[in-house]
């Protein structure tokens, strides 16, 4: 393990981008077979023993959707990270580095910035990648990035203070890939679910709350 650390610091310090690049598409690769695996287990559990196939209960690797979550971790994981980590950390010329100022500056514009594109661009992509249209694509972002975005948004700020405090820049797309792998599980699995019917309860209570708060005001 210590040799595969070594080697991996060897590769970021002769070709950072390349090695980020790599590396999250192999952790969005390993995360969608994952999210297919959760997806194919959900729904033998919902179907009746009795009438579940031997067929049904092989599991068998979508290789196409595979390759297309890791190309997005290729395309726009690896290099969009490793760049807006290391332009991040320029706000160490405006606070004392490590300071909770510092930190929580951070998060917040990571949390604010980072998180929605990267989950706007990801829902997009996937809808054009599996061949759906414009109208059709629209839909999908309506249904899933706000169930996600509320998720992520209790989760990412916890993980990111353990990074901007402790994490060296340099591996800090590496921390984050590493979660990644629960991240691109997560995610795959919610595009997965199409319009389930928790989604379609989820998206409901949320635009009765919002003509609520407008009437209120």
């Amino acid at each position: 393990m210590l040799k595969l650390w070594r080697w991996y610091q060897n590769c970021l310090s002769v070709n950072p981008v390349k090695t980020q690049i790599i590396s999250s598409g192999l952790i969005w690769g390993i995360g969608d077979i994952a999210a297919q695996a959760v997806t194919h287990s959900t729904a033998l559990k919902k179907k009746n023993p009795l009438s579940i196939s031997k067929e049904d209960q092989d599991f068998r690797i979508k290789w196409k959707r595979v390759a297309t979550t890791s190309l997005f971790g290729m395309a726009f994981v690896g290099p969009v990270g490793h760049f807006w980590y290391e332009g991040l950390d320029r706000l160490r010329l405006q606070y004392q580095p490590k300071s909770i100022r510092f930190v929580a500056t951070k998060v917040a514009l990571d949390g604010l910035i980072f998180g929605p594109v990267d989950l706007l661009v990801f829902f997009t992509y996937m809808g054009f990648a599996t061949g759906k249209n414009v109208n059709q694509v629209k839909e999908d972002v309506k249904r899933d990035f706000l169930p996600a975005l509320l998720v992520e948004g209790g989760i990412w700020p916890i993980v990111q203070v353990a990074n901007f405090r402790f994490v060296p820049v340099k591996d800090q797309l590496l921390y984050v890939n590493l979660f990644c792998l629960l991240d691109s599980c997560f995610l795959s699995w919610l595009e997965q679910q199409q319009n389930a019917a928790w989604k379609k309860h989820f998206f409901k209570s949320y635009v009765s709350l919002r003509e609520l708060h407008a009437r209120s005001n």
